[in-house]
């Protein structure tokens, strides 16, 4: 089908370099100006263009202190929560941004923690001032707060809402139009296990998004396989069921699963953050998953809150960060995973030694140069919030912005593929976020690092009522795109 482009002189594309000297050198990093960035008991990161100026912009939401919405002014961050209407001081345990509404700009749950104040914001973005709709959406919820996704599970082209809670049953909330209704009990997805992380992903290939469930405490993770009608949960059947870590353990558990073509080979494989071994779960293409965390590298075992993955060197390889928790006295060190074609080397740089994150951590280009930086909180009184700028030193990229029929802006769970346009040969695959885990998410575009690729044929792959649709984009010369996001209106 033949794509709809749209040039947008934003955010995007770095072709510095030449494409033809070989490998870009290993990224080095160093801090962004973070001036007026708080420290101490940051949780969540969220990121999405919320006023549609075309640079990304983060919110962060703290533990007991007011949460910010650092606005980026070309670079420079900006925190006008109080002025917008998202200044909350509850403890914020989740925060996600998606269009509830179909009105093309994002909108922003915030969930809260346990006891009094369990309950959580709908904000409508509205010109980029925000009111709580939570309640007359019938989206007001109680519960001690994890991941949120939106998603449109049922394929209807409308923004359903996922909710992962602690402390009780999950919630899927179907969007009615101008009402939210939990069908969670009725289609089996009200997993009542302690749930900290989440993520969709078409795992089975017939056109709707399935859920993966990551459990603390010693609980199995859930692979709920959409049926249309009911969700059935195959975790054992598949192999996700423990993660990579002990079940019946309640000193173990799995905090956040992130998806990802780890190998390039176009099927998407699930990461599992692990309190105990960390897991990579290679999919076989037969709806079954194989452990080769061990085989690869990347079997550490600690207490891990992230597992978050991009190509910051611009190889062409994903990469991943994982980031250790605060428990028990003990701060758990964080690691930046180098992928070597399949096997991964820690490439840790002192710097993020030094800062030691311990919650929501999330790739996204901060500075529009073209490569993945990094924002990272920290929880504790004398935790850390800050922005780490990527310096890759050559290296090219594409950012490729999904939209739907209509123009509306990031259908969750679509697939992004490149292939190298002489040659045919898969590049690789990247999912639009979902919500990929325990206290980050993202409706950022995705991001392709180029290594060597001349021309590239961009692939998108959408999902609704009539199955998986399949939009390319042939011959793109990455070199005519710089100061630009490749923008695909799919289906059109």
């Amino acid at each position: 089908m033949k794509a709809a482009l749209i040039m947008i002189p934003v955010l995007v594309l770095c072709a510095c370099g030449d494409p033809g000297s070989g490998r870009p050198e290993t990224a080095a990093f160093s801090f962004v100006d973070s001036t007026g960035f708080a420290s101490g008991r940051a949780l969540v990161n969220a990121v999405a263009d919320f006023d549609g100026d075309g640079d990304l912009d983060l919110f962060v939401g703290f533990n007991g202190r007011a949460n910010r919405l650092y606005r980026n002014d070309d670079g420079r961050f900006v925190d006008v929560a109080p002025s917008v209407g998202v200044a909350d001081s509850a403890g914020t345990r989740t925060a996600a941004w998606g269009d509830f509404d179909s009105d093309w700009d994002p909108d922003l749950f915030v969930g809260f923690g346990a006891g009094a104040e369990s309950w959580n914001r709908l904000y409508r973005n509205d010109g980029g001032r925000f009111t709580d709709v939570a309640e007359e959406r019938g989206a007001l919820l109680q519960g001690s707060f994890r991941q949120v996704s939106f998603v449109d599970y049922d394929g209807d082209a409308d923004v359903d809402l996922f909710v992962a809670f602690r402390d009780r049953p999950n919630a899927l909330l179907r969007n009615d139009g101008e009402r939210y209704v939990n069908v969670a009990p009725d289609l089996g997805a009200a997993d009542p296990r302690r749930s900290v992380g989440a993520a969709w992903f078409d795992f089975d290939g017939d056109g709707d998004l399935d859920l993966v469930v990551a459990n603390m405490d010693g609980d199995a993770n859930g692979l709920f396989r959409n049926d249309g009608e009911s969700f059935v949960d195959i975790a054992t059947e598949a192999g996700l069921a423990g993660g990579g870590r002990s079940v019946g353990d309640d000193a173990q558990g799995t905090v956040r699963p992130s998806i990802v073509d780890y190998d390039g080979d176009g099927h998407f494989d699930v990461f599992m953050a692990n309190y105990g071994p960390n897991g990579l779960f290679r999919n076989r293409g037969d709806g079954t998953f194989e452990n080769v965390a061990p085989a690869v590298g990347l079997a550490v075992d600690g207490r891990f809150d992230t597992g978050i993955w991009a190509d910051y060197d611009l190889d062409g390889q994903q990469d991943l960060y994982v980031n250790g928790t605060v428990t028990g006295g003990t701060s758990y060190r964080d690691y930046l995973f180098h992928n070597e074609g399949g096997t991964f080397s820690d490439a840790t740089p002192p710097l993020l030694l030094g800062l030691e994150a311990d919650h929501g951590a999330v790739w996204f280009d901060c500075d529009r140069d073209g490569d993945p930086d990094l924002a990272l909180t920290g929880a504790t009184d004398d935790g850390m919030h800050q922005l780490v700028r990527n310096g890759t030193v050559g290296g090219r990229a594409l950012q490729v912005l999904v939209l739907d029929r209509e123009g509306h802006y990031m259908p969750a769970g679509s697939e992004v593929r490149l292939f190298d346009s002489a040659s045919g040969r898969l590049l690789g695959a990247r999912l639009v976020d979902t919500g990929s885990g325990y206290n980050a998410q993202n409706v950022a575009p995705v991001l392709f690092g180029l290594g060597q690729a001349g021309l590239v044929d961009v692939e998108v792959t959408t999902l609704g009522a009539d199955g998986r649709r399949v939009t390319r984009v042939p011959g793109v010369d990455s070199s005519g795109l710089v100061g630009h996001l490749l923008a695909v209106r799919a289906g059109s």
